[in-house]
C-alpha cells in the first residue's frame, strides 16, 4: 500500500476534530482537499474509511484502525527527521511554527531575523491559528511547534508525549476608556462590578482566566461585547463601550487613546512555546526554542513543564 504522510495527517486529525472543516481549518487545506486526501487513502487500502452520518462523518472500524497506526507512522517519521538533523554538522532544515495573532505580530519579526542571521540553514514556515487551537495542532503534528499562552488560573492541559516551556510572564493591567477614572492610576477588579466588560468567550482560555479572577474578587463581570481580536478589542474601549484586561504586548497591537490602569490584584498570562517531547533535542528545534525565548524578551532560561 502506498499513502503520503499528508494523506495519514487528514486522517489522523479527522479522529481529534470530527469534521472536514475543522480538519481544513488545522492544516490550512481546503474542505475538498481534505475530502481528496481521504479518498486517495481509500483507494489505496482498497477500504472505506468514512461513513456519512447526516451532515457529519465518522470513521469506520477500517479508519479508526488506520488512524491508530498512522499516527504512530507518523510519530516515527518525525523521530527520523530529528535522528538525521542530529547526525548534521549544522543546524538546517524547515520547521513549521503556529502562532496567535499578537505573537505573529510582535514576536515572529524578530524571530526571523535572528533566525537568519545565527542559522542560515534553517527555513521557518509560519501559520497563523486561533491561540486556544496550537496544542492541539502541535499533538496532531501539523505544526513542529508553537506559540502558546498560558493563564496559571486555566493552565493549559498537561500531555506527557508534548513540551511546554515558558518564554516570558506578561502581568495584566485595566484599559479603561481615557478620563473613565481621572486621577486614578490603580484600580481593583472589584471596582469595575458595574462596569460593562469586552472580553472573548468564557469558553476561552482567556475568557475563563479573566472570570476566575472576577469570581475571586467576588463579582461576576458583566460582558457586554465577545470580542476575539485585541485589536477590535483596544477600539472599543477606547469607543468609551466597556473595559478590558491587557498586557503591554497587546497594547502594542494598536495605537489607541485609552487609559490603562494598574490593577491590585495579580493577573498574568505566560508566552509558552509547545513542541513534541521526542523533538526537544532536534537541533532546529532548540534552535528555534532559543530564538524565540530571546525575541520574548526573556533573559533567565528557567523552564517550564
Amino acid at each position: 500500500m502506498e499513502w503520503t504522510s499528508a494523506q495519514l495527517r487528514s486522517l489522523v486529525e479527522l479522529t481529534r476534530r470530527g469534521t472536514i472543516t475543522a480538519v481544513a481549518d488545522a492544516l490550512g487545506y481546503s474542505p475538498g482537499g481534505v475530502s481528496q486526501q481521504i479518498s486517495a487513502l481509500e483507494r489505496a487500502t482498497g477500504m472505506q474509511l468514512l461513513r456519512r452520518v447526516g451532515r457529519r462523518v465518522e470513521l469506520t472500524d477500517a479508519g479508526a484502525t488506520l488512524a491508530l497506526h498512522a499516527e504512530r507512522i507518523l510519530t516515527t517519521e518525525a523521530e527520523a527527521v530529528e535522528a538525521l538533523e542530529r547526525t548534521r554538522n549544522e543546524v538546517s532544515g524547515t520547521l513549521r511554527i503556529g502562532l496567535f495573532a499578537t505573537a505573529a505580530a510582535e514576536i515572529l519579526p524578530s524571530a526571523l531575523r535572528r533566525v537568519r542571521r545565527l542559522h542560515p540553514g534553517v527555513t521557518v514556515r509560519s501559520r497563523d491559528m486561533d491561540v486556544d487551537e496550537v496544542y492541539d495542532a502541535v499533538a496532531g503534528g501539523s505544526v513542529d511547534l508553537a506559540l502558546g499562552l498560558d493563564y496559571p488560573d486555566v493552565p493549559i492541559p498537561r500531555d506527557p508525549s508534548l513540551r511546554v516551556r515558558e518564554l516570558s510572564r506578561e502581568r495584566f493591567s485595566l484599559a479603561v476608556p481615557a478620563g473613565a477614572m481621572s486621577g486614578r492610576t490603580k484600580v481593583s477588579l472589584a471596582d469595575t462590578e458595574h462596569l460593562g466588560w469586552i472580553l472573548p468567550s468564557a469558553g476561552s482560555y482567556y475568557g475563563r482566566a479573566v472570570l476566575t479572577a472576577c469570581r475571586r474578587a467576588g463579582f461576576e463581570p458583566q460582558v457586554l461585547h465577545e470580542v476575539t481580536d485585541t485589536a477590535a478589542t483596544l477600539a472599543l474601549v477606547e469607543a468609551g463601550v466597556g473595559v478590558s484586561a491587557v498586557t503591554d504586548l497587546m497594547l502594542r497591537l494598536r495605537p489607541s487613546g485609552l487609559d490603562v490602569l494598574e490593577l491590585h490584584e495579580t493577573m498574568e498570562r505566560h508566552i509558552v512555546v509547545v513542541f513534541r517531547s521526542f523533538a526537544e533535542h532536534r537541533p532546529t528545534v532548540a534552535a528555534l526554542v532559543d530564538v524565540l525565548r530571546a525575541s520574548a524578551g526573556r533573559h533567565s532560561p528557567a523552564a517550564h513543564e
